[in-house]
């Protein structure tokens, strides 16, 4: 069975926009335009490496329709479906609205502001053929406080800090996971964090604790482009890089 016919999308594409100030005050975040396109053909380019062409999009409720519009006009070959979060909850939240549409089947999540140069397809290979509960990608970076940091020992996650003072690693774990289907069941025993918001970074530390958690390390570029200084970053690389989500499909 082909991948596309085993492996469900999703686009988290939610959240207000507001670290883009006055980008994202008349349009959807993901709507707004790094280097020739709007950010969402990056997620989608992607999605479409691993043949994956049934995709739910997962939006807030401010400015939905646009980013509605755009997709089924831009993008008629993909089946999209939507749902709309209607505050501002977490990821976990966001991602906890399409069970109805993916339960039953292995996904691939990825965050509507991360853009990635790499190709997947042999992760997600393997990631359906094995009894691994979920894949994360990691990613070495500079300022490892700023996104959720896991702790590896010999090649395998030992665990997982949101945003920690003091990180114990420099891998960042970036912004594409596989899960199982038992990542809904995992969601529904979260509580709100401190900041009142249902966290990634708990459910794969479930799945760590589970020991069905792999790590793999991302070569190519990657980056969000959710704030000012991340969106200048990724203008920069796809200037210098020439890299196009249209073509790399």
């Amino acid at each position: 069975m082909a991948i596309e016919d085993r492996l469900k999308g999703i686009i988290l594409a939610g959240g207000t926009g507001s670290r883009l100030k006055q980008n994202t005050e008349v349009q959807n975040k993901h709507l707004v335009r790094v280097g020739k396109y709007p950010m969402i053909e990056y997620p989608l380019a992607t999605l479409a490496k691993l043949g994956v062409n049934d995709i739910t999009v997962v939006t807030g409720a401010e400015h939905a329709g646009s980013i509605m519009n755009y997709l089924t006009r831009r993008h008629p070959e993909i089946d999209f479906t939507y749902k709309v979060q209607k505050e501002a909850g977490g990821i976990a939240q966001a991602l906890a609205l399409t069970r109805n549409v993916v339960e039953g089947h292995k996904i691939a999540v990825i965050l509507g502001d991360n853009i990635y140069e790499e190709d997947f397809r042999l992760y997600a290979s393997g990631f359906l053929q094995k009894n691994e509960g979920c894949q994360l990608f990691l990613k070495r970076v500079p300022d490892p406080h700023r996104f959720g940091v896991a702790e590896v020992r010999d090649g395998r996650v030992f665990s997982i800090e949101e945003k920690p003072t003091h990180p114990k690693s420099n891998l960042a774990v970036t912004g594409l996971y596989f899960f199982d289907a038992s990542v809904f069941d995992k969601i529904g025993q979260l509580k709100p964090s401190a900041r009142g918001e249902y966290e990634i970074t708990d459910v794969n530390n479930m799945y760590v604790h589970e020991d069905r958690a792999c790590v793999a390390l991302v070569d190519g570029f990657w980056s969000d482009a959710g704030t000012l200084p991340s969106l200048d970053h990724c203008e920069e690389w796809l200037r210098e890089s020439g890299y196009d989500p249209l073509r790399a499909k």
